[in-house]
């Protein structure tokens, strides 16, 4: 460990002291240190947190751990979760910014679709049940956590990324509690962990996301689980060992408009954990970052391209959002209903843009420019210029 590493650990705690506060099987206690080890090292050697950046970090670390022991606890309570199948689930990809989001959203009008909803991930033992899913005190609760966390960040927040307890959350936060996940990389600055990442096997995160679907789907199933994360792009072939009839829903966008929003977010969610963000390092971090995953997942592409993956326009999605889902539910077979179809009207009826205001940044905000972005993403706008 480096010197500035020995200089700043009295603030982390250690792996041995979380794990007998949060004891697991050896499974997953042997499998989490993989990844929790290199994490804590990287924290240690970023000096530029804050306390709150500090407290954050380590609270985020518990939080994980915490989720991961109450599933593991009621799985061993309940044996038959382990049982639940979990049959072709449908993975939404592609870059931040794409519409990602909005997809899952418009999806989750469908009442045969189950999304994770934020409320439950963030506090899912006792499982939740279909007949209190809408009345569930943990819904009040989690709404009451996020405006004591973000305070007056929460607007900022909100125009970038929606966030409340009903909103459909990200899968991604089921794979933190895996610690193969690269989630910390996005809230503080922690480039040895991400090195890490980028080389380590991640089938145990998907391991641990098939516990959670299990653990969530138990007393409140669905015809069809929808779920979304970029990261999902790194990881093609563990995805695939754990789900092999998963299908796949790819959102396409010019990356000279994605970059700039992306590192706008990224902004804002660090803001509470560093007095002083240099936005030039941040705009070359993001600027690489996303595109590493993009790599990977088109050579995994061209090796496999009997995958069985839609894709589609950002520009088809903002047009015409009831028709872009339908062409989801035609390519893969599914039931377009309508109550599916009024499901997605209801929802942007409800969520107009623009409902919580608009960021305002630009690419020189973050010491890039268009010839920048296109000359890293080049090989992604060449092999999807039909869909940009």
């Amino acid at each position: 460990m480096t010197q500035s590493a020995r200089r700043n650990t009295e603030w982390l705690p250690t792996v041995e002291a979380l794990f007998d506060q949060y004891p697991l099987s050896d499974y997953l206690r042997e499998n989490v240190r993989k990844g929790l080890e290199p994490l804590l090292e990287a924290l240690a050697e970023e000096d530029g947190l804050n306390a709150n950046g500090r407290a954050r970090a380590v609270a985020n670390i518990h939080d994980d751990l915490r989720r991961l022991k109450a599933i593991a606890d009621d799985r061993e309570r309940y044996p038959q979760i382990a049982e639940v199948p979990i049959r072709r689930p449908l993975f939404i990809l592609g870059l931040p910014r794409c519409g990602t989001s909005f997809l899952h959203a418009l999806i989750d009008g469908d009442p045969d679709v189950r999304t994770p909803l934020m409320w439950e991930v963030a506090n899912p033992s006792p499982p939740p049940e279909a007949a209190t899913f809408d009345t569930d005190p943990r819904i009040a609760e989690f709404d009451a956590y996020i405006e004591r966390e973000f305070g007056g960040k929460l607007d900022d927040l909100k125009k970038g990324h929606p966030i409340g307890a009903k909103i459909p959350q990200e899968c991604g936060s089921f794979m933190t509690t895996s610690f193969h996940s690269s989630n910390p990389v996005m809230i503080n600055r922690v480039p040895g962990f991400y090195r890490w990442f980028l080389q380590a096997d991640l089938t145990f995160r998907y391991e641990v996301h098939k516990m959670w679907l299990q653990h969530l789907s138990w007393k409140n199933p669905g015809k069809q689980w929808v779920l979304k994360i970029q990261e999902h792009m790194y990881a093609m072939p563990e995805l695939l060992s754990v789900y092999p009839d998963a299908v796949f829903v790819q959102p396409h966008r010019d990356p000279v408009t994605v970059i700039a929003s992306i590192s706008q977010l990224i902004r804002v969610i660090r803001s509470v954990a560093y007095d002083y963000q240099d936005p030039v390092a941040l705009g070359h971090e993001f600027l690489h970052l996303w595109h590493d995953g993009l790599e990977r997942m088109m050579d995994y592409r061209a090796r496999h391209p009997e995958l069985p993956i839609y894709d589609m326009r950002y520009k088809d999605l903002v047009a015409d959002p009831v028709k872009a889902v339908g062409g989801i539910y035609k390519r893969f077979g599914m039931d377009y209903t309508q109550a599916a179809q009024d499901g997605v009207r209801r929802w942007l009826e409800e969520n107009p843009a623009g409902k919580h205001g608009k960021h305002k940044y630009t690419l020189e905000d973050f010491g890039l420019d268009e010839d920048k972005v296109r000359d890293v993403y080049g090989d992604y706008i060449e092999t999807y210029r039909d869909y940009i």
